[in-house]
């Protein structure tokens, strides 16, 4: 569903006039900040199917850290691969790392670990490797990237649409106040119920990441 089409579902439940933009009025800005908040909520619930996507990054020799361009800080890393020498890098701390860079035994080589070593300036993931790469490798950064937010009327919803305008109802019906016959908490268990049965659904595609392996 599109922004409007999202802020326009709010409205008819509150018994609104529906809008042809969002910002038509201050009423329709404020539920579209209320659909907003519910899109960043649901997105943070889980890692939907539909967020998960792969980056491509070449290293450079003698270079340990990289961004993740236009990742965001709400995204997640979730495997890297090295597709040049096809080995796995395996996810270790930061400290780790760190505690390996220290002293003389420290020479460039094989790519056998990373970490999130923070932020860059656009406020991007930065991967650190370890060893620090003697070559140049094309590495496959597999996660969630969750989007920023919908400001655009034509921008499009990427997880299920249902719970994100049944949240939004919740926001818009708790700063309301009165509802005529539904209250806000009531609307709120609504909405969880709504989240868990998306997640149910989306996490039959993935069965796999369902099963603890206590080996």
């Amino acid at each position: 569903m599109t922004y409007l089409q999202l802020v326009n579902a709010v409205m008819r439940r509150l018994r609104e006039d529906e809008v042809t933009t969002v910002n038509e009025s201050d009423y329709s800005k404020l539920i579209g900040d209320f659909v907003n908040d519910a899109k960043r909520l649901v997105e943070d619930s889980w890692d939907w199917n539909a967020l998960r996507t792969s980056f491509s990054i070449t290293t450079v020799a003698g270079t340990p850290t990289y961004s993740l361009t236009d990742f965001g800080v709400r995204s997640e890393v979730n495997d890297v691969h090295n597709e040049t020498d096809n080995t796995v890098v395996r996810l270790e701390s930061l400290q780790r790392i760190r505690e390996q860079n220290l002293g003389t035994d420290n020479a460039n080589g094989t790519i056998s670990y990373y970490a999130i070593d923070g932020l860059d300036g656009n406020n991007d993931l930065k991967l650190r490797l370890y060893q620090t790469p003697n070559a140049v490798k094309t590495l496959t950064v597999y996660g969630v990237k969750r989007p920023n937010d919908l400001t655009e009327d034509s921008d499009t919803l990427l997880v299920p649409s249902s719970p994100v305008i049944q949240w939004a109802y919740s926001y818009a019906l708790r700063e309301r106040g009165e509802t005529g016959g539904e209250s806000a908490a009531e609307q709120a268990i609504f909405a969880q119920n709504d989240v868990a049965t998306a997640i149910s659904l989306d996490a039959a595609h993935r069965p796999e990441e369902m099963i603890w392996d206590t080996i």
